[in-house]
This record gives structure tokens, C-alpha cells and sequence, in this order.
């Protein structure tokens, strides 16, 4: 276990946990936090050998967002200050998004503002089904911002996504699950084991193969068909040279001795 002032970073094997870790503060995201995260952001791309990387909160809250008052208030009147603190929260929300291991929120409580973004910035999501989401943005004066906005127009319907922006109104895990926020939302002693569970699924895979995975449906998303086939074609290409034709030379060979079922079940392989 990692230790830094507001955040807790275990790496065990191939899968990393990182603990927002402000309990009293319900893990509202101070400037310190920010600095915190992008600090175990590093020691996780160091390690190299981490392909599942879990976000988790202590206590009963995941995240109230911003800490209103030393992110915002505090720093206000030095425009030099206020944009040096908030930019790097803005630093390690983008990191987060591209990062190289797949993602998963493991979202334990309250998920407001940036709590409700981080969810949405993960690859994947699984929620107690109680919990609360929002952006309470509006109800003092804002919009969500600093990739909020793009947390829910990416994860939500429009309708949907306009409603929580402009109302402020709040959605359960269950409701999380319905509208795409959270892949799947369980009872709250069901989390844990739920949460290895899709770990378990992602931590057996090729980790070049579920980084270039990523990279293909990011890209992929903002291209027509042929252009699509182009780049995933070039991808494939690349997977091929960075793992020695793995998914031939290993995985088709175990299958061609029916060893494994592709459709229900992974290949073994040669390398963790």
C-alpha cells in the first residue's frame, strides 16, 4: 500500500485499487487530492505490469465532487493561483481517460460533480445499487464543467443527460445502471465481489490487446465505416508486431486443439 495525504494506492499483481481517501470530507476533491492522483496515476504507468485499474472511495461516499471552498472560494482572488489548482484536476480527469490499463469505478456511495465525472471517465462502472448520483452544478450558479458536461453526454441519452444538467435531481444505482452510467449496479455487501468478479474477466487478457482495444473504439467513434476499417486494420497490424502474433501463434493453436471455447471462455497465456 501506497500512502499519500488524501489518497491510498494498492497495487497487488496486475490490478491497481486507488482509495479517494477524505472520508470526513465525504472525498470532496481538494487541490491535494489532485496532486495526489496524478501521483498514483504515475506509480501505476511505473509498475507496467498493471492491466485493471480500480477507483474506490473511503468511508460512504465515492466522491461529493470539488471541494467548493479550497478549489473555488480560497484561491479566487489570484486568477494565477485558481488556475494552476484547478488545472490539475483537468490534468489527471484527461489522464484517466486515456489511460493505457482499462478502468473500472467501483462507486461505494455518493457521486456528485466530479464523482459522478470520474464514473463516467472510467472504462467501465459497477455501483451500489443505493447510492446517489448528481450534478449539483446548477443549484449554485454553474454548469457542470471541466468534463462533467462530457461525462454524461457520453454516458447518457440526451434527454436524459439535459435533465441531470439542468435540474440537479439526483439518480440511484439502479437508475445509473438503466441510463448507461454504470455497467451494472448490486446491493452494497454484493460490491466487492462483484467488482472482482470484472476484474477477474480483465486481468486475463493480453494487455497490449486491451490497450489497443481501448484505442480502437475511442478513434473509432469519431469515423464513417471505411475510415473505421482503415484504422482498425493499422491496429491489428500493430497488435500483431507488439505481441509476436500472439492471438495466432497462441490463441488460434489452442483452439484448433479445441483446448478452449472463445465464445465462453479466454485463451492461456504463455506470459502474465
Amino acid at each position: 500500500m501506497i500512502t499519500f495525504d488524501t489518497v491510498q494506492l494498492d497495487i497487488d499483481g496486475p490490478t491497481a485499487t486507488i482509495y479517494l481517501n477524505r472520508p470526513d470530507k465525504k472525498n470532496a476533491m481538494n487541490p491535494q487530492m489532485h496532486r495526489d492522483m496524478n501521483a498514483a496515476l504515475d506509480a501505476i504507468e511505473a509498475d507496467e505490469g498493471v492491466k485493471a485499474v480500480v477507483v474506490t472511495g473511503v468511508g460512504d461516499s465515492f466522491s461529493a465532487g470539488m471541494d467548493l471552498e479550497e478549489c473555488f472560494l480560497e484561491p479566487y482572488e489570484d486568477p494565477q493561483r485558481f488556475y494552476k489548482t484547478n488545472l490539475v484536476a483537468l490534468q489527471w480527469f484527461q489522464r484517466l481517460k486515456a489511460f493505457p490499463a482499462v478502468t473500472i469505478a467501483k462507486v461505494n456511495g455518493y457521486a456528485f460533480g466530479g464523482g459522478f465525472e470520474v464514473t463516467g471517465l472510467c472504462d467501465l462502472a459497477i455501483a451500489a445499487d443505493h447510492v446517489k448520483f448528481g450534478l449539483s452544478e446548477i443549484n449554485f450558479g454553474i454548469f457542470p464543467a471541466g468534463g462533467a458536461s462530457w461525462a454524461a453526454t457520453h454516458n447518457l441519452s440526451r434527454k436524459q443527460a439535459l435533465y441531470y444538467i439542468l435540474t440537479g435531481a439526483t439518480m440511484t444505482g439502479k437508475e445509473a445502471e438503466q441510463f448507461g452510467l454504470v455497467n451494472k449496479a448490486v446491493p452494497a455487501d454484493e460490491l466487492d465481489a462483484a467488482t472482482e468478479k470484472l476484474v477477474g474477466r480483465i486481468v486475463n487478457k493480453n494487455p497490449v490487446t486491451l490497450r489497443l482495444a481501448k484505442e480502437v473504439y475511442e478513434r473509432t467513434t469519431h469515423l464513417d465505416l471505411p475510415e473505421a476499417i482503415d484504422y482498425d486494420q493499422a491496429k491489428l497490424w500493430e497488435l500483431a508486431r507488439l505481441t509476436s502474433n500472439e492471438w495466432i501463434n497462441v490463441a488460434l493453436k489452442q483452439f484448433e486443439k479445441r483446448s478452449y471455447r472463445p465464445g465462453l471462455d479466454t485463451y492461456k497465456r504463455d506470459v502474465a
